[in-house]
């Protein structure tokens, strides 16, 4: 029998085809002309020409950089001739991306993190307005766009373009390269909207062709600086607990390649290691490979010399120039300027790092836990993949086989294979905000799933990759613990007056505060009385642009000199 091989190829040059004729002279090559005040139509009779009903569509939206002006266009579209739209993006960070869904012009979603559009999501999928596919890590999202989730078209950002079609990203590439690859050797479409366009390039990230329409957005495209933390706001509870994260886990298994979360927590990590790790020797012993965002936090430490390399998942505002000038630290083009990759630091994370650190806002007796609350949907990044103990790893170092032989003590010796295991710990206060536990006897994931229609409930991190729990009560080794009743109550016994931890068999507590299941600030040697805020080697925004010689330059919002 004789098949058509080709489908999508001739389906894409329809599209084209389409485009070609409803542009007109607007089109030259692969640019779009379009005036100032009509671009915004110009790209919805492009959008009109290349989508038809029920495509799959890769709305660039990064947990920073957004395609922003492509997302407002379109939300344009006619509902009748474009609908039933199959969005796959890793973030949902503007209104546009869930407008769309409002219009009626998507109906189904597999995404990644939702952030700021949490409660809204959770809203529409109540309503019935959306369906979910999967809520994603980072990694398996951009994975399936390789075999299941492949979009017919992509619209994406890139900083600038030359007139044949190549694109420069800048620092935040982010998930550019992901999408592109996946869409352009697949019969798909790819649009970008460029901030400029020049003669040439300072390099090419995406070659001319890959891209079929370039548009030249009216302003640049939205980029957040989501990991950028002001020193001002870090609380003496949270630079105790950064104190025993330091002595207590990246000293005792000398951690050296680790990813931090985003948040207040570990920022004060990162301000004590010129200080505090300094006066414990540490040195050159921990902390020098990271998979990291470039944020600001790390400067001290770096012009300390505590630092050896970071990659980057996309960069930071206002760090452009001290990148340039770090080249030796951060990973640079021969333009001077960051490429940042999620996708590639997502896998470094996964496998090459030994220690991930981060918060959550719910976490349970079997150590599981999920951002995921009644009222919002906020999905979980790449927390999953830092979160995991990775079984594909076979690379050996100190702090790695180190837990994977208390992994074993836990299990009452060295049964099995003898393997490593990754470091994950949960770091939170045992109160979040509005007084909220953070420990809690079910995850609201559960009832999520029942309204939702879930298969599985939305947990971020499996209680049984989790290796530390680091309250400001202190830190509880689960690796240690030889019984789920042991486990249990080793998370009872750091959390605090919540109900959970009110909820505490002290005698069994105190046994594994005595076998060093438990640790206590005053079981590492540390006064909570010394936790203050002069331990911080930048206490202000003002002081991180001092540590960086001037060159770190902050977002507006973060000035208050």
């Amino acid at each position: 029998m004789d098949f058509p091989w080709n489908q999508r190829q001739q389906d894409r040059q329809v599209r084209l085809a389409r485009a070609a004729e409803a542009l007109g002279a607007r089109l030259h090559g692969k640019r779009l002309e379009a005036r100032a005040d009509a671009e915004a139509e110009a790209v919805v009779a492009l959008l009109h020409a290349v989508l038809a009903p029920g495509d799959r569509v890769c709305l660039e939206g990064n947990n920073q950089k957004q395609a922003d002006f492509l997302a407002k266009a379109l939300v344009q579209v006619d509902p009748e001739r474009v609908h039933d739209l199959h969005m796959v993006q890793s973030v949902l960070a503007l209104p546009e991306h869930l407008d769309v869904f409002d219009l009626g012009i998507a109906s189904k979603l597999d995404f990644s993190f939702s952030g700021p559009q949490g409660g809204r999501l959770a809203s529409l999928v109540s309503r019935g307005q959306i369906r979910i596919g999967a809520i994603h890590t980072y990694l398996e999202l951009f994975a399936r766009y390789f075999v299941d989730l492949t979009p017919r078209v992509s619209l994406i950002a890139a900083h600038s373009a030359d007139a044949d079609g190549n694109l420069y990203t800048g620092p935040n590439t982010e998930d550019t390269p992901a999408i592109v690859e996946a869409t352009a050797f697949s019969g798909g479409i790819v649009i970008a909207q460029v901030n400029e366009i020049v003669e040439r390039v300072p390099r090419v990230d995406v070659p001319a062709g890959w891209v079929d329409f370039v548009v030249k957005a009216p302003r640049p495209n939205v980029i957040e600086p989501l990991f950028t933390r002001d020193p001002a706001q870090i609380s003496e509870i949270q630079v105790l607990m950064a104190m025993m994260a330091i002595k207590g886990l990246y000293a005792e298994y000398g951690v050296q390649r680790l990813n931090h979360g985003i948040g207040f927590d570990t920022a004060a990590i990162e301000l004590l290691l010129p200080t505090y790790g300094e006066s414990l020797g540490l040195k050159g012993r921990i902390c020098q490979h990271w998979a990291l965002n470039p944020h600001p936090a790390l400067i001290p430490a770096i012009e300390a010399g505590w630092v050896q390399s970071i990659h980057s998942f996309g960069s930071e505002l206002g760090m452009e120039d001290y990148i340039r000038a770090r080249s030796d630290v951060f990973f640079t083009g021969p333009d001077g300027s960051l490429r940042s990759n999620r996708a590639f630091s997502q896998a470094a994370g996964h496998y090459a790092c030994d220690l991930f650190i981060g918060s959550t806002l719910q976490m349970d007796l079997a150590g599981n836990s999920s951002t995921a609350t009644l009222g919002r949907i906020t999905g979980f990044g790449g927390a999953p993949n830092m979160g995991a103990d990775a079984r594909g790893r076979r690379h050996a170092s100190p702090a790695w086989l180190k837990a994977g032989a208390q992994a074993r003590e836990g299990l009452g010796g060295a049964r099995g294979t003898p393997r490593g295991q990754k470091l994950v710990v949960q770091m939170v206060e045992t109160f979040r905000e509005h007084m909220q536990p953070a420990f809690v006897e079910r995850l609201d994931a559960w009832t999520l799933a029942e309204q939702a229609g879930m298969a599985l409930p939305p947990i971020m991190v499996y209680g049984e990759d989790v290796t530390h729990v680091l309250t400001e009560e202190g830190i509880a080794n689960l690796l240690l613990c030889r019984t789920d009743e042991e486990r249990e109550q080793a998370i009872r016994g750091v959390a605090g007056y919540t109900p959970v931890g009110l909820g505490r068999d002290r005698r069994m507590v105190e046994n594994l505060r005595d076998r060093g299941v438990i640790r206590r600030p005053e079981d590492l040697g540390i006064d909570p009385r010394q936790a203050s805020r002069q331990l911080l080697a930048a206490r202000s925004m003002r002081d991180l642009v001092e540590a960086s010689g001037g060159l770190y330059a902050p977002p507006a919002r973060f000035r208050h000199w």
